[in-house]
């Protein structure tokens, strides 16, 4: 599933094609995702005007003119290609569920073979408290976020560390590939527990979550399976892991012994380096 580095990739991408924009005509292929879509949602989007592209933790933002605010996960497998103005017409794809066409003749759409994604409409005044948005934590990238708020949400949380980062409501966005980069950048054992991570230990980790987010951000994001940046390109981000994926293989970091191991945690593999990371 994207996390925070391949949905703002794909918001960044949107923002350049949409904002300023007006929807020309709306082609709603089918009336439900893992959700209903809106019954409205045609009629709702219309001949408004693009304002806002923006994200909030693993969610695409789209705010139009008259106050709607376009929801939209990307989930498993979904993705937004653009086809900008006088490119070859698409082939029809039969799981190309929503189509929009923009005043300029750019075209956007939303295809996803396991419609395990959303797309879903809210007022902006009452855009906090949408069941998919509300009680998310803090953004990673905020500089609000810090070690001490971090080790504020931390407090008395016997669970793991890796697990913690993927709860959304302790800090937004954050999913199992970027949990593991960010704690082997902080040497942080992801068995800790998270109430341990206070003080000097969350401080490293919150720079390393921001470090890691950073850079996967300017490199597309990572490709695995489905995902592709709004051009259709692969992120490159994958490149640079340093344990996720990577089982067996030596530790970029000190390239000795035990090589990097994998364990299963809440469900989900963790990737780590036993020597570096405590």
């Amino acid at each position: 599933m994207p996390e925070l580095p391949e949905v703002e990739t794909v918001v960044r991408g949107l923002a350049q094609h949409m904002v300023g924009r007006r929807i020309q005509r709306v082609e709603k292929n089918r009336p439900d995702l893992r959700t209903m879509m809106p019954v409205d949602l045609v009629q709702r989007l219309e001949g408004r005007r693009v304002d806002a592209v923006r994200r909030r933790a693993k969610y695409i933002l789209v705010d139009l003119e008259g106050g709607d605010v376009v929801i939209a996960h990307l989930g498993m497998s979904g993705r937004i290609v653009i086809s900008q103005p006088g490119a070859a017409p698409n082939r029809r794809d039969p799981h190309d569920h929503v189509v929009l066409h923009l005043d300029d003749g750019t075209v956007l759409r939303f295809n996803d073979a396991r419609r395990f994604g959303r797309i879903d409409l809210a007022r902006v005044e009452d855009l906090a408290q949408h069941p998919l948005l509300a009680g998310i934590g803090p953004e990673p990238l905020d500089p609000a976020f810090d070690g001490p708020v971090l080790a504020a949400a931390l407090a008395g949380r016997r669970t793991a560390i890796k697990t913690a980062l993927l709860d959304q409501r302790i800090v937004a966005g954050i999913g199992n590939i970027y949990a593991c980069e960010a704690l082997h950048q902080a040497r942080l054992a992801p068995s800790r527990l998270a109430m341990t991570v206070a003080g000097a230990r969350a401080d490293r980790l919150v720079l390393a979550i921001r470090d890691v987010l950073g850079r996967a951000i300017e490199a597309g994001g990572s490709s695995l399976r489905d995902y592709v940046q709004t051009s259709g390109e692969l992120g490159y981000f994958q490149h640079a892991w340093t344990v996720y994926g990577r089982e067996g293989e030596a530790c970029r970091r000190c390239a000795a012994a035990p090589p990097v191991l994998r364990v299963t945690q809440g469900g989900r593999s963790t990737f780590y380096c036993a020597r570096c990371q405590r």
